[in-house]
């Protein structure tokens, strides 16, 4: 009787430190990056979207509501030396578009990927890009990329382009 009891347990244990183990890395994979980045011009508060890489099609672009991050439109914050951290999710194939983000968050509808392709005021605006990891408040905070950016030190980050 005590033979089963113990089986019961060690599987029990065996099988939650397993599921811990997958909600870790679960939540390392769909974890926002961390990404950093300059532009040609003062694109600011323009909406981003992202193209394919040979510039003719919309991979991603957001919906009218989707230009938010907890209540406030999602424009990029200003860090030191002209970068931007993203708060969107754009990647080396970024675009943006004529429309602010206040602009796009009032529309009636989001627009179509053709009305988009129309819309772009740059579709090769970057001139630097960085991955700097997980978006992490402890290990990437706004602080630390600043420091890291103003010793024009950027060994820890990955360039994109």
């Amino acid at each position: 009787m005590l033979i089963p009891a113990c089986i019961i347990v060690f599987c029990g244990c065996h099988q939650e430190k397993q599921s811990q183990q997958t909600a870790k890395k679960t939540q390392k994979l769909t974890s926002p990056g961390t990404i950093i980045y300059k532009t040609r011009a003062d694109y600011f508060q323009n909406v981003p979207i992202n193209l394919s890489t040979d510039k003719k099609t919309v991979i991603s672009y957001p919906a009218v509501t989707d230009v938010y991050t907890n209540g406030k439109l999602a424009i990029p914050t200003k860090l030191e030396n002209g970068f931007l951290l993203d708060n969107r999710g754009i990647s080396v194939n970024v675009a943006f578009i004529k429309l602010t983000y206040a602009q796009y968050a009032g529309l009636p509808a989001t627009p179509t990927t053709a009305e988009l392709l129309e819309m772009i005021v740059d579709s090769n605006p970057l001139t630097v890009m960085y991955d700097c990891g997980i978006r992490n408040p402890t290990m990437n905070n706004i602080e630390v990329i600043n420091n890291l950016i103003l010793k024009n030190d950027f060994s820890k980050f990955k360039k994109l382009k």
